[in-house]
């Protein structure tokens, strides 16, 4: 049976962890888009304001050819990065246990959720981690059919979770309105169109998951 385990690991262990472990306050995440022909980790957003440097720290890392950023959405960029021929031990050991990476998100250190086709390929995992000298920090192990009873996965940004938290209980969707989204943006340190942007991509992704998810179970 499918095993799940979250994990915390270091920035130094894997490429785009090392290439992009930057002070200047972006937060990453990978893409969940699955891309084929083999590239590993292509595909990143990375949330914040001073993407100029961070640009310029990523292009200037031997490790990449190139970098390329596919969309631009308000405080958030979607970058494609071109490796060289350098592929982090991590990823040749998650490449080998045949794991699949469900959710990738950090700075240093990074939070890794990821799936394995049952227990023996996650051992798999473990002992070439240890043979590759990569150190990890699990958090939860579960299985599928276990799931996390009581606990809601709405696949919002932390960014998100945090300007829904913050306008909920400052009062913002009640009637009447308690407080403004300029005054939730100030208490986040953005901009209100950030603000905005974060509350309502946030709410709709919430929505969308309760509401449309009960309508389908009721239907059938």
């Amino acid at each position: 049976m499918a095993v799940i385990v979250e994990l915390t690991i270091d920035s130094e262990s894997f490429d785009l962890g090392r290439v992009t472990a930057v002070s200047n306050g972006v937060h990453l995440e990978l893409e969940r888009v699955v891309p084929t022909g083999g590239e590993v980790m292509p595909f990143f957003w990375a949330h914040g304001t001073d993407f100029e440097a961070f640009e310029r720290v990523v292009r200037d890392d031997r490790l990449v050819d190139d970098l390329a950023a596919v969309a631009r959405i308000e405080d958030r960029v979607l970058y494609k990065v071109n490796w060289g021929e350098s592929t982090s031990s991590l990823t040749r050991v998650l490449t080998d246990s045949e794991a699949t990476i469900l959710e990738a998100r950090g700075n240093d250190p990074w939070l890794f959720r990821l799936r394995f086709n049952d227990h023996a390929a996650l051992t798999e995992f473990h002992n070439r981690c240890q043979d590759e000298a990569i150190e990890f920090h699990v958090e939860r192990i579960y299985t599928l059919a276990e799931g996390e009873p009581g606990v809601y996965n709405f696949d919002i940004t932390d960014e998100q979770q945090e300007a829904l938290v913050a306008a909920v209980s400052e009062g913002y969707f009640e009637v009447p309105r308690r407080t403004t989204l300029n005054e939730v943006a100030d208490r986040l340190g953005i901009s209100p169109q950030a603000a905005s942007e974060r509350v309502r991509r946030g709410a709709d992704t919430v929505l969308r998951k309760v509401l449309l998810s009960q309508s389908a179970a009721d239907l059938s």
